[in-house]
Formats: structure tokens, C-alpha cells, sequence
């Protein structure tokens, strides 16, 4: 298979659509390194469950946000496996709020994580795919970048963005054999939406013909699509794939 001793980072991979992702992309035969801020019993539930993978899987404690670590993380991966060659960018947090009232501190630590941290990390990456000429760069976007949503101007401008890097960055790289592609899901059945309100999560669900949340897995099935090159032909790069439900996000 075509992950087989493929090396892959997936940033933010202890929980939700990361933690799917990494065990779904392990248990396909790939070197799995995740990062994990703080939360140490959720990494090691990864590392246990993950034993049962074919591929290998190791929890890489940084932060996102900062610069030296993602070039650290980057660094210590080649030394280690030999080469980096997929970098999957799904870390992100959420601070709703109404703009009128939203503190300052919440748009940056939103912007920082889920925009800046893609920018540390995939920068540290890149000058090593392009001198081996081979990489896919999978962006974790939203359908709240797509279309908006009430209360996460700090989120939606953040998942816009990482759609303007995802179709600029494809185009930069893609002489060099490099694809960057993006996937926008909709509400997804994870611990960030479970935390909203009720009324929130019904927000989410409106207008959605499938009539349910999407689940983490399904996420990763399609980073595993994008990271496949048996699965995913190299002509496709700079794509944002809506997983949405039938919703027809564009």
C-alpha cells in the first residue's frame, strides 16, 4: 500500500478528527508523529490504542505557535525516519464570541493556533520536501471559513485563511511535486463541538440534509485519500473538499 513506511506529521493528534486521523493513517502502515500541548493522559491513550496499528505512532509534545518548536519537531522527525513526507495541519481551538464582545486575547490565540501554527509548521517542512521534490501538505479548514458563523468571526477568519494559503502554497509548490490540499468539514462530533450549546450545535446541524453531525473518521478517511498517492492523483492540488453533509458549501 502506497502509505506503507510513509512518514507523516499531524499537528494537534490526541483528540477528534487528529486522533482519527492518526490511528486511521498508522493503521494503514504510515510512521505517524503527532503533537500534543498539554494533555498528557490523552496523548498516551493515542500511544496505547495505537500499538495495534501496522504503522508506528510517536506524540511529539510542542506548542503550535511557536516558531523553534515546529522547526525542532521538523528536525527531530528527519533525523528520526529518515524524511518527512506528509504534514497534515489539523490543530485548532475555538473561542466563540460575539464580536462586540469578544476579548482581543480570543481572536489572537484563535489566529495563532489555527492559522499562525499551520504557517510555523508547514514553513519548517518545506524546504525539505522541496529539495526531494515529493510531499502533500493536507489543511484541516471548516465550513465555518467557508460560509460564516454567528459568533466565530475569531474561527471563520482563521478557516478563510488557511483556504487562501491552501490555493496560494499549491500553487508555489506544485512545479517541485508538492500537493496542498484542504478539507472544510462541517460540525463534526468531536469534544470542541460537544462543548457548544445546544441551540449552537443545532445551528450547525441546519441546513443539512444528512441530518447529522459529521464524525471524526470520516475525516480521516479523507486525509487518507490526500495523503495516498495511489489513492489521490498528484493533478489534484489546491483543493478544498466541503465535507458537509449534502449542505453544498462553496
Amino acid at each position: 500500500m502506497a502509505l506503507d513506511g510513509k512518514n507523516i506529521i499531524v499537528s494537534g493528534g490526541s483528540r477528534g478528527i487528529g486522533r482519527a486521523t492518526v490511528l486511521h493513517l498508522a493503521g494503514h502502515g504510515a510512521n505517524v508523529t503527532f503533537t500534543y500541548l498539554k494533555n498528557t493522559a490523552a496523548a498516551e491513550s493515542v500511544l496505547e490504542e495505537g500499538k495495534h496499528c501496522k504503522g508506528s505512532i510517536w506524540a511529539y509534545q510542542a506548542d503550535i505557535r511557536n516558531k523553534r518548536q515546529m522547526q525542532n519537531l521538523v528536525s527531530d522527525t528527519i533525523r528520526e525516519c529518515g524524511s518527512i513526507d506528509v504534514i497534515v495541519n489539523n490543530a485548532g481551538i475555538r473561542k466563540d464570541r460575539t464580536l462586540a464582545f469578544m476579548p482581543a486575547e480570543s481572536w489572537h490565540d484563535v489566529l495563532d493556533t489555527n492559522l499562525t501554527g499551520t504557517f510555523y509548521l508547514t514553513q519548517a517542512a518545506i524546504p525539505h520536501m522541496l529539495k526531494r521534490k515529493a510531499g502533500r501538505i493536507i489543511n484541516i479548514s471548516s465550513i465555518s471559513g467557508l460560509q460564516g458563523i454567528a459568533g466565530q468571526t475569531n474561527y471563520s477568519a482563521a478557516k478563510a485563511a488557511l483556504v487562501g494559503f491552501t490555493k496560494s502554497l499549491a500553487k508555489e509548490v506544485a512545479p517541485y511535486g508538492i500537493c496542498v490540499n484542504a478539507i472544510a468539514p462541517g460540525g463534526t462530533s468531536t469534544e470542541m463541538v460537544s462543548a457548544m450549546s445546544e441551540k449552537a450545535q443545532q445551528q450547525l446541524l441546519q441546513g443539512v440534509p444528512i441530518g447529522r453531525m459529521c464524525t471524526p473518521k470520516e475525516a480521516a478517511l479523507i486525509v487518507r485519500f490526500l495523503a495516498d498517492a495511489e489513492l489521490s492523483p498528484a493533478y489534484l492540488t489546491g483543493a478544498v473538499i466541503p465535507l458537509d453533509g449534502g449542505m453544498g458549501t462553496s
